[in-house]
């Protein structure tokens, strides 16, 4: 195809979360917890949920084909689709064959790609995927799509309330408004047994809740230094986070993002030289020979660091929270709910020439931090203005979601936990409450083949 194409990178974006939520006040009531434990002690408003009618296809569908809809897309200028997830319900078919369906129609199926899996971590390598695409020598001159989304559940009791749901499509080529750089993605990848699934027979996780904060917080440790050190050598004047405009975080839940965004303060801090640290990080010199291993659960630490962060996580990250804290763990789609929500909070003459760090997590495990660009280039600024209205709308649909009373929530996840592996079956879950567009779950036959409609 010649030369090296220019920016790459999102050319447009689509969201898609459930059309049904709890209230996390209200569970805090119905679990008969402290008031505060779920609001406040994980950050978290409302949590979406999905009944028996909603599916890993189902929502990935539903993602793609706004995408695709909204943005008047030649499928035959499409040459690569990829999917993230860890909500796998079956073990050899992948989603990408379902989301073929809209393909095939037109006759479109010279199509790359699959799904990728490993826990949250999914959707970022397959972007990846996309990205190393375009930019290698087997581009064809088509763009890419990347779809990441995934179902969070977990059985009754404590982590419950960190569940959430939710699909993201991004259009991928060059000449983009949001420009990924180039060589400064630093990931750090090892064997960890904090948060796995290796119950076939349910959706339900196992988790090490401690160990599963020690492990995202070291592996934030490990991708942000390195990723500060590739930086410096593109540019010898960056200065870690007060030369990003933002800093997204994989969002488990709302809290622990805000403890990171201090994590990352505490990093650049024991960076510093002993000058800068007295210029830039008054007060707390007594945390100078402190050891990072030995921190992640050192209360001062955290609290000083969280202290001293405050007014840099509400410039920097607090607009990215808005999404995951009225949806929950969307799992893939997570970070990249984060920019929708970053992206929204400004007006496009707000984000141009901005840069914004991006942490991706996924346990077991594997992690990526990395950057991206707002094009200044005035052709990309028309892209960002139309990319920017459209996800207005996507967000404006949090406000139009139905509020379900804790008992029915829970008697809903009853029936997703009983009939998991059913066939054949018939969902009974409301097909009216879903949102006009949405693809949901028809039936599945004896053979346990699945068919979908879309509601209009």
């Amino acid at each position: 195809m010649g030369g090296k194409v220019e920016n790459v990178g999102i050319l447009a974006m689509e969201i898609y979360f459930p059309s049904q939520y709890v209230d996390q006040v209200e569970l805090e009531k119905f679990d008969e917890v402290a008031a505060g434990k779920y609001t406040i002690g994980l950050g978290q408003s409302r949590m979406g949920f999905c009944s028996d009618r909603e599916d890993i296809n189902s929502l990935c569908l539903t993602a793609l084909h706004r995408l695709i809809e909204k943005n008047n897309i030649n499928l035959h200028d499409i040459g690569r689709l990829e999917v993230g997830t860890e909500t796998i319900i079956d073990k050899s078919k992948s989603v990408k064959t379902f989301l073929m369906t809209l393909f095939a129609k037109e006759g479109a199926t010279d199509i790359e790609g699959i799904d990728t899996t490993n826990a949250c971590y999914g959707g970022t390598a397959a972007l990846f995927n996309a990205i190393n695409w375009v930019e290698s020598s087997s581009w064809d001159g088509r763009k890419a799509i990347v779809v990441a989304g995934d179902i969070a559940v977990y059985g009754k009791g404590p982590a419950r309330p960190t569940g959430g749901a939710g699909a993201v499509a991004m259009l991928i080529g060059p000449d983009a408004p949001l420009v990924f750089d180039c060589g400064v993605r630093a990931s750090y990848m090892t064997h960890a047994y904090d948060f796995y699934k290796p119950d076939l027979a349910s959706e339900f996780p196992y988790v090490d809740g401690k160990l599963s904060i020690q492990c995202y917080l070291s592996a934030l440790d490990n991708c942000y230094n390195l990723f500060c050190q590739k930086m410096r050598k593109v540019d010898p004047k960056f200065k870690g986070l007060l030369s990003l405009d933002g800093m997204l975080f994989h969002s488990p839940y709302c809290k622990l993002v805000q403890k990171s965004l201090a994590r990352v303060s505490f990093n650049d801090f024991l960076n510093a030289t002993e000058a800068e640290r007295e210029k830039q990080f008054p007060g707390l010199s007594q945390f100078s020979t402190y050891n990072r291993c030995d921190t992640y659960f050192d209360r001062d630490v955290e609290k000083a660091f969280m202290t001293y962060s405050n007014k840099l996580f509400e410039q920097k990250t607090k607009p990215s929270l808005h999404i995951a804290r009225n949806v929950g763990n969307m799992y893939t789609p997570s970070l990249y709910g984060g920019l929708v929500s970053y992206l929204v909070s400004k007006s496009p003459d707000q984000l141009i020439g901005k840069k914004f760090a991006l942490f991706s997590y996924g346990s077991g495990l594997a992690s990526t931090m990395y950057s991206i660009n707002i094009c200044s280039d005035m052709s990309a600024g028309s892209k960002l203005e139309k990319l920017i209205k459209s996800l207005n709308e996507n967000v404006a649909m949090l406000d139009s979601r139905q509020s379900i009373e804790p008992q029915k929530f829970s008697d809903i996840m009853q029936v997703r936990t009983e009939n998991y592996h059913t066939a054949p079956y018939e969902p009974s879950g409301s097909i009216e409450v879903l949102f006009p567009g949405t693809y949901y779950l028809n039936k599945i036959d004896d053979q346990r083949r699945r068919t979908y409609e879309r509601k209009l």
